[in-house]
């Protein structure tokens, strides 16, 4: 492969460098001998350019001697190159300096294909397709020759006197040649092409014979010079080819004024029958008649008369194509018959227009009687029931008294919601007969069923929420035997787990609330409980939990009675003088599971007085302290940092949020993040899909007539695909997390397991009720 690249490269640099030679002396410069050499200086390559440009390109350096000078005179020819429109690629002033071969015979291909090919046209083909195209037509009739291309067509030398002999048989005998002697052939064909028709002898006899294949570009750049050689010779039959291509012409002018008319009566006639059709067809006065002829008047709009506008496009840009190849002759211009001209179309066209609007009113008239009465009959219902809606949601809001009258109250208030659910069926009905008739906007009303819809589920959802709140007060009410504290944190956990808001929890549900509090049961056992308490009360409520609750820290031992457990372990023992001491014996002894007697030792502190001992005391006193007011349900506090960012958050001038989120060690609630971005998108991106954490917004928004508004948002932030820990965590330090950022300067709560539940709408639903 090499080889063969090498041998093409060899053929292109000798031929090519014949091919200039043709052009320096016929201007009386003296040849090259090398590309190589004699173009890496630029002054040559100048003066070429000057030669086929018939231009000069002014000052240049005729007798460089340092590199620069080189590089700008080889620079002052490629940029006449390229000012020629003459694309090249790859190739800059060093390659030519340096001589480059690959490239400079590139360049030079080029050149040749710009200046001596590029003009060669035969039937509109590109000048390589042209030029065989040309090589083809003139050798047809010889025999043994076959030109299919620049390569093994031409090495056996019978191609190029066919060449010869088509256009001058005096020069040389075809049918006399000796077929078997192709290099005699092939020096005959260059001699005679030399002496008698001023062809330069490009090629060598080798370059043909034994080529395997000849060089393409080689041998391209030496059949152009036959092609132009006898280009004065073939003025006849161009001269045919002109007749011929103008009779072409005239004929499909002739084609397309025939196919213009026929069609422009045919779209005329169209136009009129459609009009006449309208004028015809009489309205009965009901509406489905009415939407019947609205429908296939849209029908027409869409499919005929698109064809139509498609047609008349058509039409013009045939109309014109005509003229233009008149015009490009210098032809008469073409003038249609009477009435097909292309005004004439666009006048039929604006009466199809007026047509239409007529049209288009007469329908709108016969159904905007019945439109207005299905309006005004939505707008009627669905104005009453908003008013009764809202009536019910003040009395709800109202709502005051003792927890029984107030249970009583949401019983009347729960019934009064059903007639209120059989108008809202009526309402969708009267809605589906407004879209039936296109009836898309109403004065008459702001409402939508949709709307109403969603009022009506937010007041119903509110009022279970009452309920299940009044039953669980009343639950509350009763525990005597909890702290208020206890009641609140059990609370707001049966709140946080029951997320269907049934005022009940699932088996799943219960087993989360209870383990976030601490308290974890094998799975037959929370079976087991889940079926009692189930048969006991009906379901896990609220009631039942608590209960359940009460049972269980009943049955746990307090702190003294777990020192005084301590004490009978480890005996009355003093060591210096000290009690509260117990030994690694004391534990052995005792009535416990190695791995219970492996954990005291583990945590309970040693002391070594004279020998080791273990400070349970120390110990008690560290697991039974009382939480700080800076200590959460869960043990965990809330460091200082987050009390000072969100002081400095509700300033508003400088913060937008605040992300927060337990420490790595599960000690404190720590800031993770503050940014000045408004940007909410920005905002729901610091919110990880698998990972809890909290979040105070500096929320800013517009009420109607009420300007720009900025409220505080705590978002909880306890997503779907979080630990199940991580969410106990989260949710048991809550409550003293709000106590210590100062929980008035919160005007709204927000609970997202996921995005949707934080969307900036849903928000906004939140924070402009707040």
């Amino acid at each position: 492969m090499d080889s063969l690249e090498t041998q093409s490269r060899d053929v292109q640099e000798r031929t090519f460098c014949k091919w200039l030679n043709t052009k320096l002396e016929s201007h009386g410069y003296p040849p090259m001998t090398s590309l190589v050499k004699d173009l890496s200086d630029g002054v040559k390559l100048i003066q070429l350019m000057e030669i086929m440009g018939d231009v000069s390109l002014g000052r240049f350096n005729r007798s460089p001697k340092i590199r620069v000078q080189k590089a700008e005179n080889v620079n002052k020819a490629l940029e006449f190159i390229r000012s020629r429109g003459v694309k090249l690629t790859n190739i800059g002033p060093e390659d030519i300096i340096d001589g480059n071969l690959k490239l400079i015979l590139g360049m030079i291909w080029t050149l040749i294909l710009r200046f001596t090919i590029a003009d060669i046209s035969e039937e509109g083909l590109s000048a390589k397709e042209g030029l065989l195209l040309w090589c083809q037509r003139k050798t047809a009739s010889y025999p043994d020759v076959n030109v299919t291309d620049f390569g093994y067509s031409w090495s056996d030398g019978l191609a190029l006197c066919a060449l010869i002999h088509h256009h001058r048989p005096d020069l040389l005998n075809y049918d006399t040649l000796d077929k078997s002697d192709t290099r005699g052939i092939i020096q005959l064909a260059f001699n005679v092409a030399a002496q008698h028709l001023n062809i330069p002898q490009l090629l060598e006899i080798n370059d043909l014979a034994d080529a395997h294949p000849p060089d393409e570009r080689s041998v391209m750049t030496y059949i152009a010079s036959y092609f132009h050689a006898f280009s004065s010779m073939d003025q006849q039959e161009t001269v045919s080819r002109r007749v011929e291509k103008f009779a072409e012409l005239m004929h499909s002018v002739w084609l397309s004024r025939n196919d213009y008319e026929r069609r422009a009566q045919q779209l005329l006639r169209q136009l009129e029958d459609m009009q006449a059709q309208w004028s015809s067809i009489p309205f009965t006065g009901s509406y489905d008649d009415a939407k019947a002829q609205s429908n296939a008047f849209r029908l027409y709009k869409q499919t005929i008369k698109r064809d139509w506008v498609a047609e008349k496009q058509d039409l013009g840009t045939l109309f014109g194509n005509v003229q233009t190849k008149l015009k490009t002759y210098n032809l008469r211009a073409y003038e249609p018959s009477l009435g097909l001209n292309v005004t004439d179309l666009d006048s039929a066209w604006l009466r199809l227009v007026e047509s239409e609007a007529r049209r288009s009113r007469a329908i709108n008239a016969q159904i905007r009687d019945i439109k207005e009465i299905l309006r005004q009959a939505f707008a009627s219902q669905a104005n009453t029931y908003e008013e009764r809606l809202r009536k019910v949601a003040a009395q709800l809001a109202a709502l005051d008294g003792p927890l029984e009258y107030q249970q009583v109250q949401l019983q009347a208030l729960n019934a009064s919601m059903e007639p209120l659910h059989e108008l809202l069926a009526t309402i969708e009905n009267v809605e589906r007969d407004c879209q039936d008739a296109n009836v898309e906007e109403n004065d008459y009303t702001v409402f939508t069923f949709e709307d109403l819809q969603f009022e009506s589920s937010l007041v119903q959802q509110a009022i279970s929420k009452k309920v299940a709140f009044i039953e669980n007060q009343i639950v509350s009410r009763n525990m005597s035997n909890l702290t208020p504290a206890q009641l609140e944190q059990f609370e707001s956990t049966f709140r946080y787990f029951d997320k269907d808001e049934t005022n009940t929890l699932n088996m799943a549900e219960m087993a989360a609330a209870l383990a976030s509090l601490g308290i974890v049961y094998s799975d037959e056992d929370l079976e087991t409980i889940f079926v009692q308490l189930g048969q006991e009360y009906g379901a896990v409520t609220f009631e039942a939990f608590i209960n359940l609750l009460v049972e269980i820290m009943e049955d746990q031992t307090s702190p003294e009675q777990l020192r005084d457990a301590f004490r009978s372990l480890a005996g009355e023992k003093l060591c210096n003088d000290i009690q509260g001491f117990m030994t690694e014996l004391d534990l052995k002894q005792a009535i416990l599971s190695e791995s219970a007697v492996a954990y005291l030792q583990q945590v309970i502190p040693s002391s070594a007085m004279p020998t080791e001992h273990l400070d349970y005391e120390s110990w008690l006193d560290e697991v039974f302290s009382e939480p700080s007011a800076a200590r959460t349900s869960s043990g965990i506090g809330v460091s200082d940092e987050c009390v000072a960012k969100f002081d400095e958050l509700k300033l508003g001038k400088v913060l937008k949020y605040i992300i927060l989120q337990v420490s790595d060690d599960l000690s404190e609630i720590v800031v993770g993040k503050t940014s000045k971005d408004a940007d909410y998108d920005k905002f729901l991106a610091d919110l990880p899909e698998t990972e809890c954490k909290w979040a105070v917004y500096d929320f800013a928004f517009e009420i109607d007539g009420g300007g720009k508004r900025n409220k505080i948002v705590l978002i909880s932030w306890v997503p779907d695909d979080a630990k199940i820990k991580q969410k106990m965590i989260y949710a048991s330090s809550k409550d003293a997390l709000k106590r210590k950022l100062q929980s008035g300067a919160i005007a709204a709560e927000v609970q997202g397991t996921d995005y949707s539940e934080v969307a900036y709408e849903t928000v906004l639903s939140k924070v402009a009720k707040a």
